[in-house]
């Protein structure tokens, strides 16, 4: 049977706060934990051109070469990184052999380094362009050092809303088949929403039940991650930035909601480190990465720059939180 979680969008916010927060210390206690990572954006060549996305070539487009990104990844490496994701645009010119080849060579250089890249929509779009089923696809790269997938790509999985902001991209349920054969392959993944564009709250609703029940038939899903959509130059710029009230209001209703989760991520990419902080009583019980790297919230026009240790440390500090890094797995690494 199921429950009707409808009216926690119509509770006051302390409330449903307080609810989240309870919850966050039974599982969690005071630790907040957070990984030293860097997302590298090897091309914005997309033939997707999602309403909602300012990163895709509107006019020329890039695609890193391999010296480059292996001068990324040690860059990255050097501050620290213990975790690099590889994502960007459906590139018709990148084939299954290209990422072999930049995996490979990841490993062969940085072999401690978790290579957690490629979101479900890129899986899907290699497998239509390479004729090979989702398992075969995602075999070869585990193979050539892939070791877990993003959760990116999912936005809403309600198909109605998809239809509306990105109609050329994989529907919701391929891209929960991907997870699902991700999770059976033994490649742990996360599982992500991005909110405050066309959908309703049912839809908010819908798309968490549907990660509810994946995570229940698979448990591969490590973490959680919601964060709130950014107009700036894209095609949906006439729609009123989510605020924090209801990006905390949301992060807390996903608490509730997925509770066969441990792990959800603050954003504080989207929303700054104030907020942040304030999720850690909503729901969250992760700060995220510091972002060595990143182009497509940036993309936007927001502000952007990397997060430093001490500055994640010091933020989960000052809330009376205990401050832990991790790895990918969520495997305690150091407490500050």
């Amino acid at each position: 049977m199921r429950i009707d979680y409808s009216e926690l969008f119509s509770m006051p916010l302390p409330r449903l706060g307080k609810i989240a927060n309870e919850i966050v210390k039974e599982k969690c206690g005071d630790v907040v934990t957070f990984v030293v990572d860097a997302t590298i954006n090897y091309t914005n060549v997309c033939v997707s051109r999602c309403k909602f996305c300012a990163f895709y070539a509107r006019d020329e487009g890039f695609v890193l070469s391999l010296e480059e990104i292996l001068s990324r990844v040690r860059n990255a490496v050097s501050m620290g990184a213990t975790q690099i994701m590889l994502q960007g645009g459906l590139n018709p010119d990148l084939g299954i052999e290209w990422f072999e080849k930049v995996f490979s060579a990841i490993k062969k250089a940085f072999p401690n380094v978790h290579i957690h890249s490629l979101s479900p929509p890129e899986i899907v779009f290699l497998s239509k362009l390479e004729g090979l089923s989702y398992e075969e696809v995602l075999l070869r790269l585990k193979d050539a050092g892939l070791d877990s997938l993003p959760g990116g790509g999912a936005e809403i999985l309600v198909d109605k809303v998809r239809e509306k902001i990105s109609p050329k991209k994989c529907m919701s349920g391929e891209w929960l088949e991907v997870m699902r054969t991700a999770h059976k392959l033994e490649i742990p993944t996360t599982a992500t929403m991005v909110f405050g564009h066309v959908e309703s709250d049912e839809d908010i609703i819908e798309h968490l039940l549907k990660i509810k029940d994946l995570q229940s038939e698979t448990n591969g899903f490590t973490a959680f991650i919601p964060w709130t959509f950014h107009p700036g130059n894209t095609e949906l710029d006439f729609i009123p930035k989510a605020g924090a009230t209801r990006y905390l209001r949301v992060l807390a209703i996903s608490r509730i909601v997925l509770d066969n989760f441990r792990n959800i991520q603050a954003s504080w990419l989207s929303q700054g480190f104030e907020v942040a902080k304030l999720a850690l009583f909503f729901g969250a019980n992760d700060f995220g990465g510091t972002l060595i790297e990143e182009s497509v919230i940036r993309a936007t026009g927001k502000d952007f720059k990397p997060a430093k240790i001490e500055e994640i440390v010091d933020a989960i500090k000052s809330v009376g939180k205990i401050p832990a890094r991790r790895d990918t797995y969520y495997r305690i690494l150091q407490v500050y």
